[in-house]
């Protein structure tokens, strides 16, 4: 076998995969007509990127119940959890468990030395140090009400 033959053959191996990839992520258009649905009460749009929309949710397997109206529709917790008021501390380092016991998660230390709202990458707890009050409070916006 030649060398040319070799990189052809490659060549073919590679394009279907990239053709086959690209049919994965073609646009879906069944249902087109469809009305869209919220993901919950206070939220339209999907907030993750391996989250499928609410209107594909009971598309692969079989429900008997697919009336969207009799399902429970809890609010979005990345809504709520923006809703918390900052946590102030004198401390530079906190430690969050979620509030412990098997409602949380595992303790992790945040620190709260920059002028910023410091948030719990499991819960999204926001924390600030008591020292940049006044910087935080200057702000024209937070995410996190002060």
């Amino acid at each position: 076998m030649s060398m040319s033959t070799s990189r052809l053959r490659a060549f073919r191996v590679s394009s279907r995969r990239l053709a086959a990839y690209q049919r994965s992520f073609a646009a879906i258009t069944e249902g087109a007509n469809v009305p869209v649905k919220s993901q919950a009460p206070n939220r339209t749009e999907v907030w993750s990127r391996s989250q499928r929309p609410r209107a594909q949710a009971m598309t692969g397997p079989r429900f008997e119940q697919t009336d969207f109206s009799l399902q429970p529709q809890p609010y979005a917790a990345i809504e709520l959890i923006h809703k918390q008021p900052v946590r102030w501390t004198h401390d530079r380092v906190v430690a969050c468990d979620g509030g412990g016991g098997p409602a949380g998660h595992p303790q992790i230390f945040i620190n709260t030395d920059k002028p910023e709202i410091a948030v719990c990458g499991y819960c999204g707890l926001p924390f600030a140090n008591e020292h940049h009050r006044q910087h935080l409070e200057s702000l024209p916006e937070t995410s996190y009400p002060l």
